[in-house]
């Protein structure tokens, strides 16, 4: 009996230490380290920069690219490059620690310098519409904002499924993109505005080109016969040239004066704003229903 006393208070005292030791080294911070919030990030693109104010986590941003101008806040945020290359130098005097690249944005050989330095980075790469909801919840991962970040991806697939649901069963009407005037470009079925003119029930009418982005000629226009022209009001260091039209009355949309003017920072940036863009250009399609 003494033996067996002695026993279950040698395990049950041991036990308790051990429970001890355990609390002590959690109020300590002796627990397994996490993974440390990022305080000093730089986004490469101005899509990453709104979805990262959309989270919560703007004022941790200290160096973007030009025309991330969305919200006014962005504006006093410093640049370091833009399309047309990232000033690396300028990158390493920020000292981020986390680095947010959109690959389609960025040019490779400057990723690829940017990874040879050792900085941390990740990527921002959505391809479909729902991938801005995955996207804000990656962001809020890394950001330390995942219960805001989980809040607005929830609130976005929420209204594009209402967006959805409200034309599922409209009638498609044809329509042209114009996406550049001179020289005179659009878009094919793979790229991220197709998806955007799907959702308002329009037709491509250059959908099965076999260029993402392909350049063409008014006769290609005549021929497509649009019912609708969008024109997109894109933000440019120089005019943009003006194409009249209304010189071409055997294209539906010019014979019936069916032009939809629309604002393309919402149509062709991956953010959640891209909601009221598309509820835009839905209601200016559907008055010409």
């Amino acid at each position: 009996m003494k033996v067996f006393f002695t026993e279950t208070f040698t395990r049950v005292f041991t036990l308790a230490m051990l429970l001890v030791s355990l609390l002590f080294a959690s109020f300590s911070g002796a627990a397994v380290p996490q993974q440390a919030v990022p305080k000093r990030i730089v986004a490469l693109a101005p899509h990453i920069v709104e979805m990262l104010f959309d989270i919560g986590a703007g004022e941790q941003i200290v160096g973007t690219v030009e025309y991330a101008d969305f919200p006014d806040a962005a504006l006093k945020i410093p640049r370091i490059g833009g399309y047309h290359g990232i000033q690396i130098e300028k990158v390493l005097e920020l000292k981020p620690d986390l680095v947010i690249v959109w690959r389609s944005g960025s040019k490779d050989s400057d990723i690829e310098q940017m990874e040879k330095m050792g900085l941390n980075i990740i990527y921002s790469q959505p391809h479909k519409i729902e991938d801005v909801a995955m996207e804000l919840r990656k962001l809020g991962k890394y950001t330390g904002h995942e219960t805001q970040a989980e809040m607005v991806a929830n609130r976005y697939l929420q209204r594009l499924k209402k967006l959805r649901h409200q034309h599922e069963n409209i009638a498609p009407i044809k329509v042209f993109y114009q996406l550049w005037p001179n020289p005179m470009r659009t878009i094919n079925k793979e790229t991220w505005i197709n998806q955007l003119i799907e959702v308002c029930q329009g037709q491509n009418v250059f959908a099965d080109n076999p260029t993402p982005y392909p350049q063409i000629g008014i006769e290609n226009v005549i021929v497509a016969q649009p019912e609708i022209i969008i024109l997109p009001d894109e933000k440019s260091n120089k005019e943009q040239p003006i194409i009249n039209w209304y010189k071409w009355p055997e294209i539906p949309a010019a014979k019936h004066n069916r032009f939809i003017r629309i604002n393309a920072d919402l149509m062709h940036r991956f953010s959640t704003r891209m909601l009221d863009g598309i509820e835009d250009m839905c209601k200016k399609i559907d008055a010409f229903r």
